[in-house]
C-alpha cells in the first residue's frame, strides 16, 4: 500500500502548480519564512481538501448548517486520510465558554454532580442540565447563567463627592436643558444643592442616586431660562443611565451611559451562574461552584477515589483524572474549568483542543496543527512534543506549521516552502528527511535549522535610570516589586501563566514617567474588508492625492468608500454575495468592477500607467518601486519592508492578516514617523508566528527603537530574542498559583546562572554559542 499523501498543481493563494509528496504516519513539519506559502498549502490545501470530501457525504440540506472553508485549487490530492485542524485561535467570542466547555470536562462534572452528588436532606435528584447555566432548567433567574450583573456603581456616578449636585456632583445626569431642569426638581423637593455631597445624608444621596420613585414637581417661571411653569419630573441616576442604555436611539448617549455601570459578580449565584438548588448539591464537600474556580492541579486531588464510594462516582472521577492529567503534562495545570475562553491565549486554546484529541481515541487521522510551540516557553514545549508523539504512536499522521527549530528537528519529514514570501514562495524548496535540508543552499530555513545563520550582535547598553513597580498583586501575581531600566531593550520571561502579560499591564501604568506610551499587540488592525494595510499605515492618503493631482477630481474619490468613485454595484466592497439555497453561500467578483472597487471613470485616471486599483493589487515591495518618487509614501513602504512585510498587498483586507502580521504593521507605522522624546514600548510576544529569519529582521527594527533613546519591554519566549536583550525580568517558579513571583532580575548571561529559574536552564547554551 502507498503510504503517502500525493498532492498535484496545487495554486492556493500564492502557491505555484506545486507538486509534493508527503509521508503518513508521521510527523511532518511545513516551514519557510512569513508569508511563503505553508499555511496555504496545510490549511489552504490538504486539510480544505479533506473537509470538502467529508462534507461531499452529507445532505445537501445539512451542509449549508456547518462552517465550509471551501474547495481548494488544487489538480489532484490521493491517499489523503480525514483531517482534524488545530488551529491558533482566540478564545471562542461567546462569554458562556469555559475550558470546561472546550475540553468537554463540563459535561462530565455535571453528570457527577447529578449522579454522585450529595444532596441536602429532602433535596430532589437534579438531571445534568440543572447543574449547567447555559440551560433554562441551570441559569441563574437574575443572571441568566452569565454569572454578571451589570449596574451603576456611586463612585462612578459621582466621581467627585466634594462637589455639589449645582457643581455636576452627579456625573450620570445629563447635562444642559435636561440637568437644569433635575436641579430645579431637587431644589423643589428640598435638597439643597449647593452644599458638598459628601455633607449631604447617606438617606438623601441613596435616594438621589437609587431610588425608582418619580415624584413630579412644579418648576416656576425663571429669568432667562423658563418663561412659565411646568411639571418636572425626577430621575433618579441610576434610573436615568438605565433608560438611556435600554431606549436611547443614540450610539453616543449609549456609550456615554456605560461609562457609569460596571459589571460585578451576580449577587444571587455569587458569579456562579448556577440555581441555588444545584449550589446545594456538593461532592467532597465542595460545590460545582468552588470546584469550577480551581486549578486542575487542586481538582485531581479532590477527585481521587473515596473509600465507600458509588460505582457512578468512581467511573466519572477516573475518567475525569484520566483527561486533566493530560491537560497537567502540556503544563496547563494552573487553568481552571470556570476559565472563561476569551481569556485564553491562543497557545493554551490550542493546547486544550490537543488534549481534547489525545483523549478522542481517533486513528489514521491527519492532525493538522499551526504552530503548537507559539508563545510557549521552552519548559512548555517539551512535553506538547510528547503529546504529539503518543498522537502519532496511536496510528495518526501530524502535518505541523512550524517555525520554531527545535520542533522543526523532532520532525520525520521537513517540506520547506520558499524561498521568499509572496511572489518570491510559493514553491518546494525541498521535501524529505530533515537532514537533507542541510544541503540546500536557498533555504532560509536551513540556514537557521543548521546553525548557518548570523547571530544579531550589539553591545549591551547600560540602564538610563530606574522605575520602581511595587506591591503589585493582581490575578497571580503576588506582592511583586520590580526595578524597570530606562533606556534598554527589558525581556519578561517565563513559563506560561507565570503572570507574564499581566506584568506588562502593570508596567503600562508607569507610562506617566515617559512622553509617550505605544502599546503593540497583535489584535487586527481592522474588523472589515473595507480595512487594509494602505488604509491603516496612512499611506493611501498620498497615493489618492497623487491620482486627484493626475486628474482634476478630489482625493476623496479615489477612495473605495466614497460613492463618488467606488463601485456601485459592490458599494466598494469588490465582491458581492451569491446565495446558494441549500449550500452555504459564497462571495464572487463583481460583475461590474471585477473586483477592483472601483467606477469605470475613476479607473480611467493613469498614474505612471497604473490605475488606484492596480496599486492597491501591489506589493509592498513592487510599490517601493513604483512610489518612489511619492515620499509620504515610499517611507512607509521602505519601514514595511524593513521589518518583513514586502510581500503583503497593499489592499490586503484586515481581515486576512495574522495577528504576527498585524503587530508588525503597527511596529512600522511606529518607525516610521518622526517623534522626538523618550517613549515607552510595550510588546506581547511579538515573535509568535515568525521565522528565525523574519525575527532577524524584527529584532533590528526593536533595538533601533532602542537606539533612538526609547525604552523597550517586550513579553518573550523566543531564546535568540532573549538573548540579545539587554535585562531580563524572569517571572515564575510555575504557572498559576506556583508563578507570580520575580524569580531572577539583571542581564541574559546572569539570568542563566539562576537555579530556580526555567528559563536558565534553556538560555544558558544560547548564551554560550553567541
Amino acid at each position: 500500500m502507498d503510504n503517502f499523501v500525493r498532492v498535484r498543481g496545487a495554486g492556493e493563494h500564492n502557491l505555484r502548480d506545486v507538486d509534493v509528496d508527503l509521508p503518513r504516519d508521521a510527523m511532518v513539519a511545513f516551514t519557510g519564512v512569513s508569508g511563503s506559502g505553508k499555511s496555504s498549502l496545510a490549511f489552504g490545501t490538504l486539510y480544505a481538501e479533506a473537509q470538502r470530501r467529508y462534507f461531499e457525504s452529507v445532505a445537501p440540506y445539512a451542509r449549508r448548517l456547518l462552517q465550509q472553508v471551501g474547495a481548494p485549487r488544487v489538480r489532484e490530492i490521493s491517499g489523503l486520510p480525514p483531517a482534524v485542524a488545530l488551529q491558533q485561535r482566540r478564545g471562542a467570542p461567546s462569554s458562556r465558554s469555559t475550558v470546561g466547555t472546550l475540553t468537554t470536562l463540563s459535561n462530565l462534572m455535571r453528570m457527577l454532580y447529578s449522579r454522585a452528588g450529595t444532596y441536602p436532606p429532602g433535596a430532589q435528584r437534579l438531571e445534568a442540565e440543572a447543574f449547567s447555566p447555559n440551560t433554562p432548567a441551570g441559569a441563574c433567574p437574575h443572571c441568566h447563567g452569565l454569572g454578571v450583573v451589570h449596574d451603576v456603581a456611586e463612585d462612578l456616578l459621582v466621581p467627585d463627592p466634594s462637589l455639589s449636585i449645582r457643581d455636576g456632583a452627579i456625573a450620570a445626569w445629563p447635562g444642559a436643558w435636561q440637568g437644569a431642569n433635575l436641579r430645579s426638581i431637587v431644589t423643589g423637593l428640598g435638597i439643597d444643592i449647593d452644599k458638598p455631597w459628601h455633607k449631604l445624608s447617606r438617606k438623601k444621596r441613596d435616594w438621589l442616586l437609587y431610588t425608582d420613585e418619580q415624584p413630579s414637581v412644579l418648576i416656576k417661571p425663571e429669568r432667562d431660562r423658563i418663561d412659565y411653569g411646568y411639571m418636572g419630573m425626577f430621575w433618579s441616576a441610576r434610573k436615568h443611565v438605565m433608560h438611556t442604555l435600554a431606549d436611547s436611539k443614540s450610539e453616543r448617549m449609549r456609550d456615554r451611559a456605560l461609562r457609569f455601570v460596571r459589571s460585578v459578580p451576580c449577587p444571587d449565584c455569587r458569579g456562579s451562574g448556577l440555581r441555588p438548588e444545584a449550589l446545594a448539591v456538593t461532592f467532597n464537600g465542595r460545590s460545582l461552584a468552588e470546584v469550577n474556580s480551581m486549578s486542575f492541579t487542586e481538582l485531581v486531588t479532590l477527585l481521587q477515589p473515596v473509600a465507600g464510594a458509588s460505582e457512578a462516582a468512581v467511573r466519572l472521577c477516573a475518567d475525569l483524572v484520566a483527561r486533566i492529567e493530560v491537560l497537567l503534562e502540556l503544563g496547563l495545570g494552573y487553568l481552571s474549568t470556570g476559565r472563561s475562553s476569551t481569556t485564553l491565549s491562543p497557545g493554551e486554546a490550542q493546547r486544550l483542543r490537543i488534549a481534547t484529541q489525545l483523549r478522542s481515541g481517533l486513528f489514521g487521522v491527519v492532525y493538522v496543527l499551526d504552530e503548537p510551540s507559539a508563545g510557549l516557553h521552552p519548559a512548555d514545549a517539551e512535553p506538547l512534543l510528547e503529546v504529539l508523539d503518543r498522537l502519532k504512536a496511536a496510528g495518526n499522521s501530524l502535518f505541523v506549521v512550524e517555525h520554531d527549530m527545535d520542533v522543526v528537528r523532532r520532525a520525520d519529514w521537513i517540506v520547506d516552502i520558499g524561498p521568499g514570501a509572496g511572489e518570491a514562495g510559493g514553491r518546494v524548496v525541498y521535501s524529505g528527511p530533515v537532514a537533507g535540508l542541510e544541503q540546500v543552499a536557498e533555504s532560509a530555513t536551513g540556514h537557521h535549522l543548521f546553525g548557518r545563520a548570523a547571530r544579531f550582535e550589539h553591545a549591551t547598553r547600560a540602564p538610563q535610570g530606574w522605575l520602581h513597580l511595587g506591591g503589585v498583586s493582581r490575578h497571580n501575581l503576588r506582592d511583586v516589586s520590580v526595578d524597570l531600566p530606562r533606556g534598554v531593550l527589558t525581556a519578561v520571561t517565563g513559563v506560561s501563566g507565570s503572570g507574564k502579560s499581566t506584568l506588562l499591564t502593570e508596567i503600562a501604568a508607569l507610562s506617566g514617567e515617559f512622553d509617550r506610551l505605544v502599546v503593540v499587540d497583535q489584535q487586527p488592525i481592522g474588523r472589515t474588508p473595507r480595512s487594509n494595510l494602505a488604509t491603516y499605515t496612512g499611506m493611501f492618503d498620498a497615493v489618492r492625492k497623487v491620482y486627484a493631482a493626475e486628474s482634476g477630481y478630489s482625493a476623496g474619490r479615489f477612495s473605495f468608500n466614497v460613492a463618488e468613485g467606488r463601485c456601485e454595484t459592490c458599494q466598494g466592497e469588490g465582491f458581492v454575495a451569491v446565495e446558494l439555497l441549500f449550500l452555504p453561500g459564497m462571495y464572487a467578483p463583481c460583475p461590474a468592477c471585477h473586483g477592483s472597487r472601483y467606477n469605470p471613470e475613476t479607473l480611467d485616471v493613469r498614474y505612471r500607467g497604473r490605475s488606484i486599483a492596480d496599486v492597491l493589487a501591489m506589493s509592498v515591495d513592487e510599490a517601493a518601486g513604483f512610489l518612489t518618487d511619492v515620499p509620504a509614501a515610499a517611507r512607509g513602504l521602505a519601514t514595511l519592508r524593513e521589518v518583513g512585510l514586502g510581500y503583503l498587498r497593499l489592499g490586503q483586507p484586515a481581515t486576512e492578516l495574522s495577528g504576527g502580521e498585524a503587530q508588525r504593521i503597527k511596529l512600522a507605522t511606529e518607525l516610521q514617523r518622526i517623534r522626538r522624546g523618550h517613549a515607552l514600548y510595550l510588546l506581547d510576544e511579538p515573535t509568535a508566528g515568525l521565522h528565525p529569519a523574519d525575527i532577524a529582521l524584527l529584532l533590528r527594527q526593536l533595538h533601533r527603537l532602542v537606539d533612538a533613546g526609547n525604552t523597550v519591554v517586550l513579553v518573550e519566549h523566543d531564546l535568540d530574542t532573549i538573548a540579545t536583550a539587554d535585562w531580563v525580568i524572569d517571572l515564575g517558579p510555575g504557572g498559576g498559583d506556583a508563578g507570580g513571583t520575580v524569580v531572577a532580575a539583571g542581564t541574559p548571561a546572569e539570568v542563566a546562572q539562576v537555579k530556580g529559574s526555567a528559563t536558565a536552564r534553556f538560555l544558558a547554551p544560547r548564551l554560550v554559542d553567541i
